[in-house]
């Protein structure tokens, strides 16, 4: 089964270029279309409900983080990577927080970019651990704080927050306690309320700074 990958660039070039890498490996990756504008990806991600889109941030019409905020809310099966030349901590945040499955920069290795779609595919974060490092670094260390509405874990929470931040997908950590993916998802849920925070790669960054998992975890 291949990766639906649609590709959203504003410069014509590089998504001919990405469009040429991706078809050297046929085997994993088919590209179903192309963007060139943030209003454009929504619209495709509608019509062609890909796996994955591979989103620049600074495109017209509609930046990416816009369009990645839009498509997460309209399409949550679509995961958004957004593939860039900003080293700006800002964005990056920005990203994670409107639930971007990952941050990946222009100058990435093609053969890390695959494993990291692959990665994707199954519930892990698109994050090299260089940029996995700048994450953690933007992520107060906390911990649970009454006074900020924070509230401690149980026990089985805090076992799939430690596979959560290990890459575990929703399939492998329901294996692993011998639960329903259905009681993941819930268990999830309620960590996220519990933490305060937005989406699984903040409870992943959130668990190494607590020194729950490596941070080569985040780092696929």
């Amino acid at each position: 089964m291949t990766i639906r990958v649609l590709i959203a660039d504003d410069h014509k070039l590089f998504r001919q270029g990405l469009i040429s890498l991706m078809r050297t490996r046929e085997d994993l990756v088919e590209v179903v279309g192309e963007a060139e504008t943030g209003a454009e990806a929504v619209r495709m991600a509608g019509l062609l409900r890909p796996a994955v889109i591979l989103m620049d941030i600074y495109m017209p019409q509609g930046s990416g983080l816009q369009a990645a905020a839009e498509i997460r809310q309209r399409y949550p099966e679509v995961a958004v990577v957004m593939l860039t030349s900003s080293e700006s901590d800002e964005h990056l945040y920005e990203a994670v927080r409107l639930g971007a499955s990952g941050y990946l920069l222009k100058s990435l290795d093609a053969d890390e970019l695959f494993d990291l779609l692959v990665g994707v595919i199954h519930g892990e974060a698109a994050m090299t651990k260089a940029m996995a490092t700048r994450l953690l670094k933007g992520i107060a260390m906390r911990s649970a704080d009454p006074n900020q509405g924070e509230e401690p874990l149980t026990e089985r929470e805090l076992m799939v927050l430690k596979l959560v931040a290990k890459g575990a997908s929703n399939a492998e950590i329901a294996e692993s306690l011998s639960i329903s993916v259905n009681t993941v998802k819930s268990h999830l849920k309620s960590i996220l309320e519990k933490l305060q925070l937005d989406n699984r790669t903040q409870a992943a960054a959130y668990a190494v700074n607590r020194g729950l998992a490596s941070p080569r975890s985040l780092g696929g």
